[in-house]
């Protein structure tokens, strides 16, 4: 079963779900596999069709991925932040802020999350020119949005987090994934929403983003 939207309302409406992932719940194998087979009709770079999607939901070995998301996640610090990052970020500084209290919501109950998505590609892009990444990640980053787009559609929410980089060796061993072969992309919890009435976010001007013929 799906969710009666438009187009327009579930690219508008997939949101990046924290706070409102149902613990409780199991997933069933069948939706997921449902959403894989949506994740794979993406494009992919010169049709090498590269993808992997590791499932995780047995208790044990979920709980010890956890445990990882949990140490990388503090192991984590990105790129320093600009001048025009925040700006952008507190022009609509209420939703930023319901951004990190998600964070820390997922955090205290990542061991409660009832399966994991981790998006792999075959080809690791360390230290690779930009085209070799561009083709990477442009074959593996359509295909995860596509399988967050078919989960919505059945109720499922998904956010998109990247935690799993500091400590992606120790992960892949966790997993059987041949690190020097495969990168993991993402780790993305999986669960049914409390309630489907999501909404589009706020976002700052369409001018500040938009660009006609030259920058």
């Amino acid at each position: 079963m799906t969710l009666d939207l438009t187009p327009d309302q579930l690219l508008s409406t997939t949101r990046a779900v924290r706070k409102r992932l149902d613990l409780t719940r199991p997933v069933p194998r069948e939706l997921i596999e449902e959403c894989v087979d949506l994740a794979v009709q993406a494009p992919t770079g010169r049709n090498r069709q590269r993808w992997h999607f590791l499932v995780v939901t047995e208790r044990e070995r979920r709980l010890a991925v956890a445990d990882i998301f949990l140490r990388a996640l503090s192991m984590g610090t990105g790129e320093p932040l600009t001048e025009r990052d925040m700006w952008r970020m507190n022009y609509h500084s209420a939703s930023t802020a319901r951004v990190f209290d998600g964070l820390g919501h997922l955090a205290a109950n990542i061991h409660r999350v009832p399966a994991f998505v981790i998006p792999a590609v075959e080809g690791r892009t360390d230290r690779a020119p930009v085209a070799t990444q561009a083709g990477t990640w442009g074959s593996i980053l359509p295909a995860v949005w596509n399988f967050m787009l078919a989960a919505r559609a059945r109720g499922l929410g998904t956010v998109w987090t990247t935690a799993q980089a500091p400590l992606e060796r120790e992960l892949a061993r966790v997993l059987g994934v041949p690190y020097e072969k495969v990168m993991l992309a993402a780790f993305i919890p999986l669960a049914f929403t409390i309630g489907t009435d999501f909404k589009p976010a706020p976002r700052i001007p369409r001018e500040e983003v938009l660009h006609w013929d030259r920058w």
